[in-house]
């Protein structure tokens, strides 16, 4: 099992799942979870078709996974519980996707050449 397809593939459903309840019920920080899902699950699936991925890779996606959750489940929190997941969980949701977007970026200049 290709974890990174997998999550692609969730991520994907959940984005467009997100995105039709936001255009029906007009939620727009649901749209904007929705959007998030959506940006990122071309990485993951990316990442699993790119074959078997080093570990800074691997690194990076798990930070960009962590930083989607936090992101995205405050705001489905704010939404639909009005509550929040935990105090500055949307910005450190942030910061972990754009630290995950670095590394995996960096992993680029470290990739060896066949």
């Amino acid at each position: 099992m290709n974890i990174f397809i997998l999550a692609g593939g969730l991520m994907g459903a959940a984005g467009v799942g997100l995105s039709a309840y936001g255009a029906h019920a007009g939620g727009g920080t649901v749209t904007t979870a929705a959007h998030f899902l959506m940006f990122h699950a071309p990485l993951f699936v990316a990442l699993g078709l790119a074959g078997s991925p080093d570990r800074i890779r691997a690194a990076g996606a798990a930070l960009v996974a962590l930083g989607l959750v936090l992101f995205c489940g405050d705001l489905l929190m704010r939404h639909f519980a009005d509550a929040r997941l935990f105090p500055m969980a949307a910005p450190a949701g942030g910061m972990a996707m754009i630290g995950g977007w670095l590394v995996i970026a960096g992993s680029g200049l470290l990739s060896r050449s066949a």
